[in-house]
């Protein structure tokens, strides 16, 4: 049912936690599946330096929140806004179509934690 990809991002989930120092925090979830996602983020000059998650759900969320901090470290703001579920899901090889809405949380957390930055 899972790509291998989404197994390692699973079982070994990079940067898991949360973030004290945080300057942007990001939280969505779903009523229907019961998935929450929270992103901290630590930008300095524009750059994401640092991402974390703390993500309460299943298999696909936890993977999609982690492989999302992987991809935006190191990018600007404008250049992780570009980031969208279908590249969240290419990069875990794919996920099940039942379980597509978790890489969309990701993404919207994402998008939150930007706005609370900006804001």
């Amino acid at each position: 049912m899972y790509s291998k990809k989404v197994m390692q991002y699973f079982r070994k989930p990079k940067n898991l936690g949360g973030m004290d120092d945080a300057d942007a925090i990001g939280e969505v979830g779903n009523l229907v599946c019961g998935d929450v996602m929270k992103i901290y983020l630590k930008i300095k000059n524009n750059v994401i330096t640092k991402a974390t998650f703390e993500t309460f759900g299943c298999v696909s969320a936890i993977a999609s929140s982690s492989i999302l901090t992987e991809m935006i470290k190191g990018k600007t703001i404008e250049e992780a806004l570009k980031i969208t579920k279908q590249d969240v899901i290419e990069a875990l090889d794919g996920l099940p179509a039942i379980k597509i809405h978790c890489s969309v949380l990701a993404t919207e957390a994402l998008e939150k934690a930007i706005e609370n930055y900006r804001s």
